[in-house]
């Protein structure tokens, strides 16, 4: 009589042994059929050209939102402006400034400018400043705006007070108007800063980090009228309004800038020849830092004695097609070539606005920060952990701001 358990056994061994044989014979087919490997890369090639042009879309997307919303004065700031614009024209006013006249034509006194359309942005600025400086009383504050928002600045700057600093506010559209240097309507407008998205190549580094992007903030139109908007005054310091001091600011008033004209922080990560889609000229050092405002020293009467400012008119491109502000990139940069005294980058610790990647002991051992980028301070999509150091200098216990809803 037969085992069942061994003819069980015997059945599974010539069963698996016929699979095996099946596997065997697929494996040497397989082997035996030749890849179409020309067809394969020109499927991938597909799949990433598409992924490539879905993701520079979405890129495309993301910056063009990103600038709107910078912008867009938010809802709350608009509130801020148009309640001030209002009581400006409610109430009597104290006319500081007719008392502290003397001090903003007095060379001897620190003087800043600053243009801005901001009023919330320019408050802050000043205040960092003013509470970090060691004698506040030499401070005077010079802010530009345009019609639209100099009541609103006119009645902030009469109603706060920054220690023992002066503000002056100046409606450059007034000035402007009675300049015979400034021609078209266009000019007479405010042009403050401007700043540009720049993305190049960077084939010193690998493959997948050759695309780099950087935010670069020049002088806008407007600053090439400083010789004539402040015709006593000589060395001055220009702040843009998103930026804060953390640190007393005078020995910029020691420098010997030499045969100078502006000191700037310099940034070798970019240089001019990277920038030649954006930069027509061909007349300049392609291995030229650019430099950046924020935080510059000017020397007026060297600016004046070189007529830089006519050789910036001069300079503006003739067409019509290219705007204002796209012409602000190449003039602003070219402008002072040879005439860049480089201040320490401890001076300033740029990329707030849009660099994640900075550490708290470089912000902290900054004289001061620049915001530069899309994500300023005083909007919802500003980087939150540089929030704090903004934050910290925004006027607290105004009526106007508790009712407009700004915290």
């Amino acid at each position: 009589m037969s085992n069942p358990h061994v003819y069980g056994h015997v059945e599974s061994v010539w069963s698996f042994t016929k699979k095996l044989e099946k596997m065997e014979g697929t494996i040497e087919k397989i082997k035996s059929c030749e890849v179409g490997c020309s067809n394969v890369e020109r499927k991938l090639r597909q799949l990433l050209d598409l992924t490539e042009d879905e993701a520079y879309f979405h890129t495309r997307q993301s910056a063009f939102l990103y600038h709107l919303g910078v912008q867009t004065m938010p809802k709350t700031h608009h509130c801020l402006s148009m309640r001030l614009t209002v009581e400006y024209f409610k109430s009597v006013s104290p006319q500081r400034e007719l008392l502290n006249k003397q001090k903003f034509e007095d060379p001897a006194f620190y003087h800043y400018v600053m243009f801005s359309r901001n009023v919330l942005a320019a408050s802050t600025t000043i205040n960092s400043t003013a509470m970090n400086s060691k004698d506040s009383g030499s401070v005077v504050f010079h802010v530009f705006t345009d019609t639209q928002n100099f009541y609103a600045m006119k009645h902030w700057f009469d109603r706060n007070s920054y220690l023992d600093a002066n503000v002056h506010v100046t409606n450059i559209e007034d000035h402007n108007k009675l300049s015979k240097d400034v021609e078209s309507l266009e000019r007479q407008q405010l042009w403050p800063t401007e700043e540009f998205r720049v993305t190049f190549r960077n084939h010193s580094q690998p493959l997948r980090r050759q695309m780099k992007t950087e935010y670069i903030s020049v002088f806008g139109h407007s600053h090439f009228l400083l010789p004539d908007l402040l015709p006593s005054l000589n060395r001055v310091v220009v702040l843009d309004d998103d930026m804060i001091v953390q640190k007393d600011l005078s020995s910029l008033w020691n420098l010997n800038m030499g045969d100078k004209v502006i000191g700037a922080v310099q940034f070798c990560g970019v240089r001019l020849g990277q920038l030649k889609a954006y930069v027509e000229e061909n007349n300049f050092d392609a291995d030229s830092c650019v430099w950046f405002s924020g935080l510059n020293v000017i020397e007026l009467e060297k600016w004046r004695d070189l007529g830089i400012t006519s050789l910036h008119d001069q300079s503006l491109q003739k067409d019509s097609s290219v705007s204002h502000r796209l012409e602000a990139l190449p003039t602003g940069l070219l402008a002072f070539q040879d005439l860049i005294y480089p201040l320490k980058g401890s001076w300033v610790q740029s990329g707030l606005g849009y660099d994640y990647g900075i550490s708290r002991v470089d912000i902290e051992k900054a004289a001061a920060l620049h915001y530069n980028g899309v994500m300023k301070p005083w909007l919802d999509l500003a980087i939150h952990d540089y929030k704090s150091y903004w934050r910290k200098y925004m006027t607290n216990g105004e009526r106007f701001m508790a009712e407009c809803n700004i915290h």
